[in-house]
Parts: C-alpha cells; structure tokens; sequence
C-alpha cells in the first residue's frame, strides 16, 4: 500500500468543507498550525489499497494577500510536501474562481480541478465544458455535487491517476503559451472562461438571488430585516429553553439528592460533600440546565441561516458603519457569533485580514450579550418590564426589547471602535473582499448535527472544565466563617457602598466577581447571598425570584443597572483564555476585561443617578 499526500485549497463558499467531510468522513482531526491561530482539518481516505491523507486548507480568494489565511495556504503549498492538489470551484462562479486556481497551479502543477455544485450550475442555465476546460488548463477536472456525494469517486480517481504519475499535467508556463500575449491572469481567466462555458437559458438561481438582495441588502429594508430576524431567533430561544431547561433543573435535584444519599451511606465527611456536591455538583448542574437548551436552539438555528447564505448579508448591511469608525465589516460577522458565545467570537477574529482591526473585534467582541448572559436579561425583562402575565405576549415584548438592548450593544461597540482606532489601536480601515453566495437550501440535518457537535458542545465543554473548581471556591466562601459572619458576607458588605452608588448592591457585585467562570452562576449567587443558604439556589419561577429580589430592595432601577451590567462587565473565564490564546498578548486580555467594565461602570452611575432623581 502506498501513502500520498493531498491538499484542498479554494475560495470560501464553494464546498471544500464538504468534500473534504465526504472523502473522509470520521476520520478527521482538527488543529492549528503551528505558530499560528488559524485552523486546519486532517483526514485520510484508503482507495484501490493506497492510503491518502487529505489537508484542508484554509479558503481563500488569494494567495498573494496578507492575511493569516492567506499566507498559510500560500506557504503550505510552497513548503508542503503534496503530491495532488485538488482545487474546488463553484460550477456557479466559475469566472471568479479562475483567478485562484491559476494561482495554485503555478505553484503547483500536479492538481485537480473539482467543479463543485454542478446541479446548480446546470439548473441556473450553465452549460461548463469541463473536458475543454481539462485540454486548457492541462489537470484533469472532474464535476460533483459534494452534497448529494455524486463525482467523488471521479474525484478519487483523478487524485490516483495524478499522485502515481499517470497524467502528465501542464504547468501554468506551458497554459500561458497557449494564450501568447495574454500573459495577465485576468486575461487569461476571460479567455478560459469564454470557451469553456456558455449560458443556455435563464439564470434562474441568479435572478432569485438578485431579487431578494435587492430587499434584503437594501438601505431601506436590509437593516429591519435583519433586526425582525434576530427578533425571532431570541423569541424562538427564549421560549423554547424553558421547558428543556425546568426538566434538566429537575433531573439534575433528583441526581444531587441520590448522590447526598451515598454520602451518608459511605459516612463523607460534610466538609467533603459540601464542597463536592453543594458546590462542585451544583455548579457544573446550573451551567448545563442554563446553557445547554438556548444554545442547543440557537447555535443550530444560527447555522442555517449561516447556511443559507444570509450571514455575508449582515456583513454587507453594517460594513459602512464599522468603516467610518475604523473597523473592519467582518467585525460584524464575529459580533452575531459572540450573541451565541463570545469565547466562539473572539476565535472568529480570525477571518479579519489585518491585526489592528482584529484586535478591535476582539477588545470589543464581549459588548454582545452571550448564551450565557441571555436567561439573566430574559428573566429581568420578564419580571420588571412584560407586565404581571409571563406569557406568550410577555415573551414577544421580552423578544423586541432584547433587540432593542442589541440595537444598544452594536451602538456602544461602534463608539468603542471609534475610540480604539483613535487612540490605542490606530489606523485606517482597510476595505476587503466580501463575496455574496447565492441562496442555497440549507441541508438541516447535517448543519443542525454538527452544530450541536462543534459548538454546543465544545463551549458547554470549556464552561464546566472552569465551572467545576469555581463551584468549589463558592461553596467556601458562603460557608466558612470568620466569626458570626461567612467569608462571602464580608465582601458584599465591603462592597455595599461602591455598589449602592452604581444603583446595585453589594451582593450583586460580588455575584459579577465569582459569576467570572461563567456568567449562568451570577442569578444562583444573589440569591444564595440574599438567603444566607450557602447554596446556590434555582428559583421555580420568576414570581418567587421577583419576590426574594423585591424583598431585598430591587426596584426597576436596579433591574435596569442590572441589565447595563450583565451586558457591559468583563468577560467570563473563558473568553478571557480565549483572547490570550488568540492575542498571545497579557495586555489585549487586561484591556478586554477594562474596556466594558469601565463602560458599565460609568453608564450604571449616570442612569441610576438620573432615574433616581426623577421616580
């Protein structure tokens, strides 16, 4: 058997994830290079007793820019060590396309071509040669629909054919020849283009998408669009996550009193259990029935519409107001993925071509409220602003006024991302390649499966990794005590007057601090503090939450100053190893957690001062 080496390069949004996810299936492995954040996916497929590993190259639109995709495709084709290189097109823009295989060709000419999405193409009223295409470029070219799995054994067998040296490709210098004086690759591309392809009727995929970019990117439209969208999305989650997360709450006490049952039958010491159960357990407990069902809803209905094609849109809609404060359209990209998760947001960064409008996104990605944050904000808007009724209308109003606290979120990142690129981070903003995919079906199934898997999962995974020692640091603080009084007390009792001038209390700053390894604790901790149980409470209902907080003195100022500070304090644990581990840099970290802070801080004095004046 022998062993070859193969590489996937291409533009983005032409299905090189899932060929490579075809070809391989599961087995795969994803990393990064080394020395950098980017990643890449590994795999392996056996075909006619030869072994093929297979590298997933990131998706560029060039390999002659600067960007850290860019340089590492460019510099893994010219210092890897491929013996084929396949190179996926989108039958449906194949002129665009060109331009980025002749670039890899003349690094590499032992290649393949892979027309992708060639139903499409055909549907859409496109007729490719692709034997012509083949003779003109001199590597063979194979067609597929990597969605429904047509053309990879084609694909499989061009790679053999090329990696044991039975086709002799061209190079890029012999294809320049044919085309003698057209040595521009621009010239070169219309040329191929020209005599390879041809429109036999009406580009209906094209009229469509034209017609509903015309609404959905209009100056006009585009922007409620979007807003009724994102409305929708945090109705659907606010509501679905209820039930889901009761049922967990309630599986979860049962499990907690089974295992508060084998402690006493094994005689551990209650210093133990508390720690371990009132603590650890309870914790890692809180975070999973509070996470796992709005992200379980979120992260995949987000991914469909990320599927569709509706994501580069957004991009597009709010590109013109992130330039005029120096920042980058694609901020805008990493800020939807920070809704869900901003450890997910900071690491999305990434697709920003420069450093100094990445490190925008990044110090400013924590302003959009999280998975995490969301419940809190949820059960605050229910409980002070949806009436008495926490119904169906209650939830819809709860719905429109979190898109109108998002709507203050994407103001405040703007103003913030003025004033970086003023002063700590200046600079111009750089204009970038923003490509508009056609509209596609999404493919439900596959999409919502792997976005339970790569993002539900993963995140749920990084939470309670830190969730698990910071149950067990609150447990001791609630319960050891230093005199008549628990550790826990002292601090919000310091903390009193510094939170009473914020509109708050002290309680509510102290849950803020060791609310730090995820943001889910912060509502268990007041309440815990409120009753001096020295357990983190679930409350059943918001009548009963709404009654210990209104026996605490919570009025709808401090329901307001809660809410600016749930959104605007520094980031939980895990977007702050996040940052670190993208930035490389203690100081952006720091910065990441000061920048919102301050804001909250300021924001929550002028408010509290102005509403107490007035009611």
């Amino acid at each position: 058997m022998k062993e070859y080496n193969i590489a996937l390069a291409g533009n983005p949004n032409v299905g090189k994830s899932t060929i490579f996810n075809a070809l391989t299936g599961l087995k795969q492995h994803t990393g990064n290079w080394t020395g950098k954040t980017v990643e890449h996916c590994t795999g392996y497929y056996n075909y006619n007793n030869n072994h093929y590993n297979i590298t997933d190259l990131p998706g560029t639109y060039s390999i002659s820019s600067f960007s850290r995709e860019e340089t590492v495709t460019r510099d893994s084709l010219v210092k890897g060590d491929y013996d084929c290189v396949v190179i996926v097109l989108d039958s449906c823009a194949l002129k665009r396309n060109l331009k980025l295989a002749l670039q890899v060709l003349s690094l590499y000419d032992k290649a393949v071509i892979c027309l992708n999405l060639f139903d499409e193409a055909k549907k859409s009223g496109l007729s490719i040669k692709h034997e012509k295409l083949s003779e003109l470029l001199g590597v063979p070219v194979v067609v597929s629909t990597a969605t429904k799995k047509r053309g990879l054994n084609e694909l499989k067998s061009a790679c053999e054919r090329v990696c044991s040296a039975d086709y002799n490709c061209c190079t890029k210098t012999e294809i320049i020849k044919k085309y003698s004086p057209l040595e521009d690759d621009s010239k070169i591309v219309k040329q191929v283009f020209e005599e390879c392809v041809s429109c036999s009727g009406v580009n209906n995929v094209q009229k469509q998408t034209e017609k509903l970019d015309r609404i959905l990117t209009s100056k006009s439209t585009g922007i409620p669009i979007m807003l009724l969208l994102c409305a929708v999305l945090f109705w659907i989650t606010a509501i679905g996550a209820n039930y889901p997360s009761e049922w967990l709450s309630s599986l979860f006490e049962i499990i907690k009193d089974w295992l508060n049952n084998l402690a006493e039958i094994i005689n551990l010491p209650s210093f133990v259990s508390g720690i371990l159960i009132d603590g650890v357990y309870t914790t890692l407990s809180w975070v999973v029935a509070v996470m796992l069902p709005p992200m379980a809803i979120f992260f995949p209905l987000f991914s469909l519409i990320e599927d569709a094609g509706y994501l580069p849109r957004i991009a597009f809609n709010l590109d013109r107001f992130f330039a005029k404060c120096g920042a980058h359209g694609k901020q805008s990209l990493c800020m939807m993925m920070g809704i869900g998760c901003n450890a997910c947001g900071v690491t999305g960064c990434r697709i920003i071509e420069t450093k100094r409008e990445r490190i925008i996104s990044v110090l400013t990605n924590n302003f959009m409220p999280c998975n995490g944050r969301l419940p809190i904000l949820i059960a605050l808007l229910m409980m002070y602003f949806a009436g008495e009724a926490f119904g169906i209308a209650a939830s819809l109003k709860v719905a429109l006024l979190l898109v109108m606290i998002l709507v203050l979120c994407v103001l405040i990142s703007l103003l913030i991302s003025k004033l970086l690129s003023l002063t700590l981070v200046k600079g111009e903003a750089s204009g970038f390649i923003l490509e508009l995919p056609p509209y596609r079906k999404p493919q439900v199934l596959k999409t919502v499966g792997r976005s339970f898997l790569d993002r539900t999962v993963f995140v749920l995974g990084r939470a309670a990794i830190v969730a698990a020692p910071a149950g067990a640091v609150i447990w001791l603080c609630a319960n050891v005590y230093v005199g008549d009084a628990s550790l826990l007390k002292y601090c919000t009792d310091f903390l009193d007057p510094f939170g009473k001038f914020l509109g708050l209390d002290g309680v509510i700053i102290m849950a803020f601090f060791l609310g730090f390894s995820a943001n889910e604790t912060v509502i268990p901790i007041i309440l815990m503090s409120y009753t001096a149980s020295g357990i983190m409470t679930d409350y059943s209902g918001y009548d009963q939450l709404l009654s210990v907080l209104s026996q605490n003195g919570w009025t709808a100022t401090t329901a307001v100053c809660m809410i600016i500070m749930t959104v605007m304090h520094f980031p939980c644990s895990t977007t702050c190893l996040t940052i670190k581990k993208e930035t490389g840099s203690l100081k952006w970290t720091l910065l990441a957690m000061a920048i919102p802070t301050v804001s909250g801080i300021i924001l929550c004095t002028v408010v509290s001062h102005i509403m107490n004046a007035f009611l």
